[in-house]
């Protein structure tokens, strides 16, 4: 067994040690130490990182014999070493655990609601709770609690306790590890069993921010930052808003009132060009339908498009095929072929059938049903060849 230097100290980066093993991890080497600072990944805190005699450790995990073993970028020569552990990974991770405490016992105080689950991410973190929905203003009452603890500068103690001094205690979950159990307090707050680093007072953590939550089932998913993450986080925000301020001409203040009179602009203006758009399909299928081969009481258009959008394609078939008595054979061939094929409901034809064809000669597939059929394949080159084979077999069985 590792002795853990960092329960002493959390704050304590450098430390002497001797090897005790030596082993290997994968592709990589590793050792396991007499006594260590670093902390190895557990209860969702990720793992510390920092050096050993200079030679970067990348990994810190522990065993099921409790030993600590350190994974290093290359071996390591030396029997005693001098270790340095990474104090801004370190300090992020104490004030992301430590405010992490401060939420869940603010949601219990605040809501009822027990978190039942924890993961200390690179970019941020996460608790699930037992309730949901949340609304904003139950949100807003819980993070109002949870900072007036930081802001109070509670002192956060830590101390093993044995099972008759735990009965004494107001524990936020029971214990699964063995005795005695490992309690971080934050004074006169929260009580819970836990074996990660944290601040020694809660005005260290900084500003606890939610930052998103997300609904799974009965449970929330809340995400949020602590300290220098939550002061990043605003930076960027704070920049983007300003920004875009400048951008509209207006105060950040009013920068949502800006944004959703764009918007309707916006919307106003896709109603009024997809208006437009829709009258300039009617005339282009007007003058298609003129250019139509006859075959009886049938009309044929048979058009290949130069890199036009699918999408317009395909509704300018549909327009086609709005009257009696039509058939339309479109493509386009942007890089890619596509194939649109649509018949008037008075008709008999089968569109899927002549797609079926016509996608051998791109090389893909499609499908659909009677009076309206897509498809496409890789060969764009080929679409005119495509639409020729739907045609011909169209007069053959149709016409």
């Amino acid at each position: 067994m590792t002795e853990r230097l960092y329960y002493l100290d959390p704050y304590r980066l450098e430390f002497e040690a001797g090897v005790v093993e030596r082993t290997s991890v994968g592709d990589k080497p590793g050792v396991v130490l007499e006594s260590t600072c670093f902390y190895p990944t557990s209860g969702g805190q990720p793992h510390d990182e920092g050096s050993l005699n200079g030679v970067p450790v990348i990994n810190v995990f522990e065993r099921e014999d409790k030993a600590i073993v350190h994974v290093l970028a290359k071996e390591l020569q030396e029997d005693l070493v001098h270790g340095v552990v990474d104090w801004e990974r370190r300090f992020d991770h104490m004030q992301q655990h430590t405010g992490q405490h401060i939420l869940s016992q603010a949601f219990i105080e605040i809501l009822k609601a027990k978190t039942v689950g924890f993961h200390l991410g690179e970019e941020a973190s996460t608790i699930d709770v037992d309730q949901a929905p949340l609304a904003v203003s139950q949100l807003d009452r819980v993070e109002d609690l949870t900072n007036e603890i930081v802001f109070a500068d509670r002192p956060v103690k830590t101390y093993l306790a044995t099972e008759t001094e735990l009965a004494g205690l107001p524990l936020r979950k029971l214990p699964t590890a063995e005795m005695p159990i490992r309690i971080v307090e934050v004074e006169g707050f929260d009580y819970s069993p836990c074996g990660g680093t944290h601040c020694q007072r809660t005005g260290e953590v900084g500003l606890i921010k939610i930052t998103r939550v997300e609904r799974r089932g009965q449970d929330t998913r809340v995400e949020f930052l602590c300290g220098g993450r939550a002061l990043a986080d605003y930076r960027s925000k704070n920049r983007t808003v300003n920004e875009l301020a400048n951008q509209f001409s207006v105060g950040s203040w009013e920068l949502a009132e800006a944004v959703e009179r764009l918007a309707e602009e916006a919307k106003s203006s896709r109603r009024k060009l997809n208006a437009t758009h829709n009258r300039l399909l009617d005339y282009e299928a007007a003058e298609l339908l003129a250019e139509a081969e006859q075959h009886g009481d049938i009309r044929v258009v048979t058009k290949a498009f130069a890199d036009r959008e699918g999408e317009e394609v395909r509704r300018l078939a549909l327009r086609l095929v709005e009257s009696e008595g039509n058939v339309a054979l479109l493509g386009s061939a942007g890089g890619k072929a596509q194939l649109f094929f649509a018949c008037s409901a008075d008709l008999s034809c089968d569109m899927s059938d002549l797609l079926k064809r016509a996608c051998q000669v791109v090389g893909g597939g499609g499908g659909g049903q009677r009076d309206f059929a897509q498809g496409g394949g890789p060969d764009g080159g080929k679409v005119g060849e495509a639409l020729k084979i739907a045609y011909e077999r169209l007069l053959e069985v149709e016409i």
